[in-house]
């Protein structure tokens, strides 16, 4: 019996763009979600979902054709898939790798569930979250000092509670 131990690409090179590899399995539709991605902006997107990995498991990859994350995306991206590699690619050459790591502070993304918090009562107060912990992921509010888990941010950034914490 012949064992093949030749690898094959489960979807194509891109040109130029994104590689978003090692997001925790089920979490690349979330991952489209932050970064508007609907499929109506003409882009050519490959998602690969549950696929074994060494590092984490089970993982899914976002191949995003002709389009490069930027810093504030990578920072949200962070918070709902803090395991994730992005990898921006030029002529089909990785030009750089950003291994993400949960920001220290979060400005203006999240929203703080504290109904008496500053934040949501002076239009000028922006709310600042500063990270406890990032696995389990525990965020404070710098105003009022309440604390959110990964399943209140993943609700806040997606808007259900869908996603499992991990």
């Amino acid at each position: 019996m012949e064992v093949n131990t030749k690898k094959e690409l489960l979807v194509s090179k891109i040109r130029n763009g994104t590689v978003i590899d090692h997001i925790p399995a089920g979490r690349a539709l979330a991952v489209l979600k932050v970064l508007n991605i609907t499929g109506a902006e003409g882009l050519r997107v490959a998602i690969v979902l549950n696929v074994e990995s060494k590092r984490i498991g089970k993982k899914d990859i976002v191949k995003i054709e002709d389009k490069e994350v930027n810093e504030n995306e990578a920072n949200i991206i962070t918070l709902i898939a803090p395991t994730a590699t992005i990898n921006i690619i030029r002529d089909y050459e990785v030009v750089e790798k950003k291994q993400l790591k949960v920001p220290t502070l979060v400005k203006g993304v999240l929203k703080c569930p504290n109904p008496h918090c500053i934040t949501n009562n002076d239009i000028e107060a922006i709310p600042i979250f500063k990270t406890i912990k990032a696995k389990p992921l525990v965020m404070r509010c710098e105003y009022c000092e309440i604390e959110i888990n990964e399943n209140d941010v993943l609700k806040q950034i997606l808007g259900s509670p869908q996603a499992k914490p991990v």
